[in-house]
């Protein structure tokens, strides 16, 4: 890797530069690994290339010897900060190969659900940051546990839910569960001020990482990181699924596209989220969670694709069936793929000091990488 790095530099930067930096990988036995070869010129990035694959999962050819319900499984571990929208988006595939019609009361309350797991995913994300620049104190984490409690009350996993099945959802909410969200809702709401504070007192994030909105379109960025490029996109309202067409969603954007302004459009994309769980509650219908199908499923010859808007950015399935049990093809999308395909973009200019801001507002799940 040395190699090659110093030898797509130029000559004049090949003089010059003095240090060939590898960060990680991580141990084989993390999640998933992700490496940066760096060549630097003092302490500014010159060339970045990202390495990944050190632990590929082979989840696509995995997938072909699944059947749909254990190939929910199977996507609900790659995006762990989402997986409930990593689920639900491969269950949306199933249903449209199969032609089926949501129950009402189960496509609310999958937007319920999904709503929580961005509010949590997004609360790791920004605690993560460390926007005070103190190592020891994590921000955001006690509302994000609130969120994760009332998640595991109805799906009975904490960060791995398979409450998705194709067809709906497995079970209906407990007694007493909407009302304790509302509850959860008032509580991430009322430490949004204190979130809001760091982030604007966060100045070593502002005019870091630049983004500008043809690359984001050219790479394939989708979520935070694009919208705070000014690309003012989100499937929810642009290609809406499930009861979003029916709930109010107000989309956040921004246009520097620094790391700054994709923590900022991160943050406010909040409250648009408990606006929707909110909504949600107060339009519950009555009636089942799910459609009955046999145990077996078994997808007609053809294909189908589904997408989602995860916390991260979009994330896609493309099915295809030949009439079996088990899918004869079956294609995923990540965002953080497309997303880590940005570094070599983002990171020549930029100090060393500032390459951390720029991976954590790239808001990267390494298991959505090594898929």
């Amino acid at each position: 890797m040395r190699r090659e790095l110093l030898a797509g530099v130029g000559p004049g930067a090949l003089a010059e530069a003095d240090l060939v930096l590898d960060l990680g990988p991580q141990h084989p036995t993390t999640h998933g690994g992700l490496q940066l070869a760096l060549v630097l010129e003092d302490d500014v990035v010159v060339r970045a290339e990202p390495v990944v694959g050190f632990q590929h999962r082979g989840a696509e050819k995995l997938f072909e010897v699944r059947d749909y319900r254990q190939a929910l499984v199977l996507a609900d571990r790659h995006d762990w900060l989402s997986a409930f929208t990593s689920e639900l988006g491969l269950a949306l595939a199933v249903e449209r190969a199969l032609g089926l019609e949501l129950p009402p009361r189960a496509a609310v309350l999958r937007v319920v659900l999904a709503e929580l797991q961005r509010v949590a995913a997004s609360l790791l994300f920004l605690g993560g940051l460390r926007l005070d620049g103190d190592p020891d104190a994590v921000h955001g984490l006690a509302e994000r546990e609130a969120v994760l409690r009332v998640l595991e009350e109805h799906t009975g996993g904490r960060i791995h839910p398979m409450a998705n099945a194709v067809g709906g959802l497995k079970q209906d909410v407990p007694a007493g569960w909407p009302q304790r969200v509302r509850d959860v809702v008032a509580r991430v709401r009322a430490g949004l001020p204190a979130l809001r504070d760091l982030v604007d007192g966060a100045d070593h994030l502002r005019g870091v990482g630049v983004l500008d909105p043809a690359a984001a379109k050219a790479h394939g960025a989708t979520g935070p990181v694009a919208r705070a490029s000014g690309v003012d996109v989100d499937l929810r309202r642009d290609d809406p699924y499930l009861a979003y067409d029916r709930l109010p969603l107000e989309v956040v954007t921004a246009t520097a596209g620094d790391a700054w302004s994709r923590t900022d459009v991160l943050l406010r994309q909040l409250e648009p989220s408990l606006v929707l769980v909110e909504a949600g509650l107060d339009d519950l219908p009555p009636g089942e969670v799910s459609v009955r199908l046999p145990k077996t499923v078994r997808a007609p010859e053809g294909t189908a694709h589904a997408w989602t808007e995860s916390t991260s950015g979009v994330s896609g399935w493309y099915l295809v069936s030949r009439g079996g049990v088990t899918p004869w093809r079956l294609a995923m999308r990540t965002a953080s793929s497309a997303h880590a395909s940005l570094l070599p973009v983002l990171l020549p200019g930029t100090r060393l000091r500032d390459v951390a801001s720029v991976l954590g507002t790239l808001f990267l799940v390494v298991g959505d990488i090594d898929k």
